[in-house]
C-alpha cells in the first residue's frame, strides 16, 4: 500500500473514531461518557488528545519525528489541564520551562521508534537536563516560597560543575 493511500486511511479511522466519540457524548448514550466531555471544564484534555493524535499519526505513518511535536501539544495540554483544576493560572511564570523538556521526551521517543542515530538518547536527555534547571530556577524565584531564593546559587555551582566535567569528558 502507498504511503499516500496509507495516510489518508489512517486519518479517516482517526475522524471516524472522534466523530463517534463526540457523538455517543452528545447523544448521552452512555452517561458518564458526557461528563467526562464536559468541555466547560474538561477543554485541556481536547489539547491532549491532539497531542495523542500526532503521536498516533506518527506510529501509523511511520513518521518518528512527529513524536517531538505529538510531546509538545500534549505536555502543554497537560499544563493547561493542571492549571484549569488547580486554578493556578500564575504558575505560568515558571510551568513554562518545561516545554523544552517536552522536546527532550519528543527526542528520545523519536530516537526510540527509529528516526535517529543513539546520540538522540543523550541529546533528549540534555534538553530534559536543562529544562529542569530552568524549572527548578524559576520556581525558586517566582513560585513564593522565598526561603528557596538562598539556595539558588547551588544550582548555578551544579550546572558549572556539570559543564566542566562534560568538557573534561570530551578530550578524552
Amino acid at each position: 500500500m502507498s504511503r499516500e493511500k496509507r495516510s489518508d486511511l489512517v486519518i479517516g479511522l482517526i475522524l471516524l473514531l472522534i466523530g463517534g466519540w463526540f457523538l455517543f457524548a452528545q447523544l448521552n448514550i452512555v452517561p458518564s461518557l458526557s461528563e467526562i466531555m464536559n468541555i466547560q471544564y474538561q477543554w485541556p484534555l481536547v489539547i491532549i488528545g491532539a497531542g495523542i493524535f500526532l503521536f498516533l499519526l506518527g506510529l501509523l505513518l511511520r513518521v518518528p519525528g512527529l513524536s517531538v511535536p505529538a510531546c509538545i501539544v500534549g505536555g502543554i495540554g497537560g499544563i493547561f489541564y493542571w492549571n484549569n483544576a488547580t486554578g493556578n493560572w500564575e504558575s505560568w511564570t515558571y510551568l513554562w520551562t518545561l516545554i523544552p523538556g517536552f522536546v527532550g521526551v519528543g527526542i528520545i521517543l523519536s530516537t526510540l521508534l527509529g528516526g535517529g542515530d543513539k546520540d538522540g538518547y543523550l541529546a533528549g536527555l540534555r534538553v530534559i537536563l536543562v529544562s529542569a534547571i530552568l524549572f527548578i530556577i524559576f520556581f525558586m524565584l517566582f513560585s513564593g516560597y522565598g526561603y528557596f531564593i538562598k539556595y539558588w546559587p547551588v544550582l548555578v555551582i551544579l550546572a558549572g560543575i556539570w559543564i566542566l566535567v562534560q568538557t573534561l569528558i570530551r578530550r578524552k
